[in-house]
């Protein structure tokens, strides 16, 4: 396929305001790609050329892609810097350009081709690679026509967004076997299994949707991580759960290790390949266990090593850096709790039940003082007083609470079941759990916030149903002044000039900026009330006279919201859904 067909797939798919369009669009593509290319052009709509769990770093900035602009065309930056302003977007200001150019011949370059020196760009390193980066961005710009150019020089500076998320992709998928959605099932299922969009999309391509229940875990591709449920009750978790196991619930980062042939690579559950921060743990896991090759789930969480106490979040967070790492290692060394195992002996272990895996791990992992590795210590469910008991002990040695699991559930990836139950402190009038909201724009600042450009987030949830995300509060207080400085940047990041399709937003809830899906932030509030204006939960109705709608069920709404951290090691599509929030509220209550 030539590149300047698939820029034809990309116009389209921006331009199209429907959903039930784009995803017929994206069936068609799939269709028209072979097998060869499909897995690069599924990269390509995520504005990658890797899967997403693949560090590769393009290092580029807008102010590179100007000067390749240039070097292509002659002109001066000047000239690019007028267009930018005009298009607010490099990509239209390029195509623009390219456009008064018919003088320039352009080849019609592949797919493949294209994909190629993307490559070599993200390659470049050392001395001289920052001109090497400019010089094959801008042979790029020369050889495409000027729509190829628009949506080229965008993947660098991880500016395509075309406005669908990883879910649609999966029903494309159905379209393009089926032309309906009957095999989104079980497409979803392979691909939390193994989330590689370009691996799932040769596999369909090649074998017409056959063997895809035989997807199987692969080593240092992370797994989707499962989720749980919430409860309140210890004697509703005690009938959902005779038996099973209670762990305390740390509060620190959640990874996935991943082992073989003498590498380990830790994976956040938002797919980040995070082995370079965390060096330590991840030494532990090659030196303090014996295996042929191995994926397992624990929770890192800082400690003190003079007192043996653990650290609250605010000090292991601190941990999370790309800078000065051995210094911090030995300020906050961490202690990485095991509570799962998914692979062993290149053998899945996501259909043996839990108490299977939990002994198999007790094999690999023996508890010591010294150890960084340990396995995270477990209770039998036997009685509603052994529930109550171990979750106060949790809040006694400053944990979020308990995790209770069935012994013989199995672990079913990116699922949320009754399998994992977690227990926080809830109150009978005020939420005590946090919520995970995705950015959805932003209002200019008024008053002092007037300087930083930025006054109040929209924020939302995700609804599964209808796959797009839902209203649920404006967000100004919890913020220091550099916290807002630095929302801002990030926002001003994935800016966009419309609302994104996906968004569900009331008239009454418009911004003056959007944003594209890309920003999770976890938000702590007094209360879940009901709001006509807002659309998570949102029962519309026509009028009486037919001629409108009207709210038949009011939305549900943060009162007094506040930010409680930023959570990068979270995607869009792990926001808290609107099924949630509902239970919260019913929690909340009873």
């Amino acid at each position: 396929m030539k590149f300047s067909r698939l820029a034809h797939y990309f116009d389209l798919i921006e331009n199209t305001p429907s959903r039930l369009e784009m995803t017929r669009h994206l069936a068609k593509l799939f269709t028209e790609a072979s097998a060869l290319e499909i897995g690069p052009i599924l990269y390509l709509l995520q504005g990658r050329i890797v899967p997403l769990y693949v560090t590769a770093e393009f290092n580029m900035g807008e102010k590179m892609v100007i000067q390749a602009a240039a070097q292509a065309m002659g002109q001066e930056k000047g000239t690019f810097e007028m267009l930018f302003k005009k298009h607010g977007d490099i990509g239209s200001a390029i195509e623009e350009l390219k456009q008064y150019q018919a003088s320039l011949i352009s080849h019609d370059l592949s797919v493949l081709e294209v994909c190629s020196k993307l490559r070599a760009i993200v390659e470049a390193s050392g001395p001289g690679s920052v001109e090497k980066k400019v010089s094959l961005l801008s042979s790029l710009i020369q050889d495409l026509d000027s729509l190829s150019c628009r949506y080229v020089v965008r993947i660098p500076i991880n500016k395509l967004r075309l406005g669908f998320s990883d879910m649609t992709i999966l029903d494309a998928f159905s379209w393009m076997l089926k032309q309906d959605k009957s095999m989104r099932g079980v497409i979803e299922k392979a691909y939390h299994v193994r989330p590689d969009i370009g691996f799932i999309g040769e596999l369909l391509k090649k074998h017409k949707g056959k063997g895809l229940e035989n997807v199987t875990p692969a080593i240092f591709t992370p797994i989707l991580m499962m989720r749980a449920e919430r409860l309140s009750d210890p004697s509703q978790i005690f009938e959902k759960s005779k038996n099973g196991f209670i762990e305390p619930k740390y509060d620190g980062f959640r990874l996935q290790a991943h082992g073989k042939d003498g590498v380990v690579k830790l994976f956040s559950r938002s797919l980040e390949d995070v082995t370079h921060m965390y060096p330590d743990v991840a030494g532990a896991v090659l030196h303090e266990l014996k295996f042929k090759d191995i994926i397992f789930e624990g929770e890192a969480i800082g400690f003190n090593p003079k007192t043996g106490k653990l650290l609250p979040f605010q000090e292991t967070v601190q941990r999370k850096r790309k800078y000065d790492i051995e210094e911090k290692i030995k300020e906050i060394p961490l202690k990485f709790f095991a509570f799962d195992l998914l692979f062993l002996n290149g053998s899945s272990r996501l259909e043996t039940p839990l108490e299977e895996r939990r002994s198999q791990l007790t094999d690999l992992i023996k508890n010591t003082k010294t150890a960084t590795v340990n396995l995270a210590p477990e209770v039998r469910v036997t009685s509603v007083e052994i529930v109550k008991k171990q979750f106060e002990k949790s809040i006694r040695d400053n944990l979020e609470g308990i995790m209770i699991k069935k012994h013989d559930g199995t672990y079913q990836p990116n699922a949320r079941n009754w399998n994992w139950i977690k227990y926080k402190k809830s109150y009978a009038s005020r939420v005590d759990d946090t919520i995970d909201c995705l950015v959805m724009g932003y209002d200019s600042g008024q008053g002092k916030r007037s300087g930083f450009g930025i006054g109040a987030l929209l924020v939302g949830v995700y609804d599964a149903e209808s796959d797009d995300f839902k209203t649920v509060c404006k967000i100004g207080t919890g913020l220091t002044d550099e916290e807002w400085k630095l929302i801002r940047v990030m926002c001003d990041k994935f800016k966009t000039p419309k609302k994104p399709i996906q968004y569900d937003v009331d008239k009454m809830m418009n911004v003056d900026v959007w944003v594209k899906p890309s920003i999770v932030l976890e938000i702590r509030s007094d209360e879940i009330t009901r709001s006509p204006t807002h659309t998570a939960g949102r029962v519309l109705q026509k009028t009486k006279s037919g001629g409108g709608m009207e709210v038949k069920t009011a939305g549900f709404a943060l009162r007094f919201p506040r930010l409680e951290k930023l959570r990068e090691d979270k995607r869009p599509d792990d926001v808290t859904t609107v099924l949630e929030v509902a239970s919260l509220f019913n929690l909340q209550n009873k």
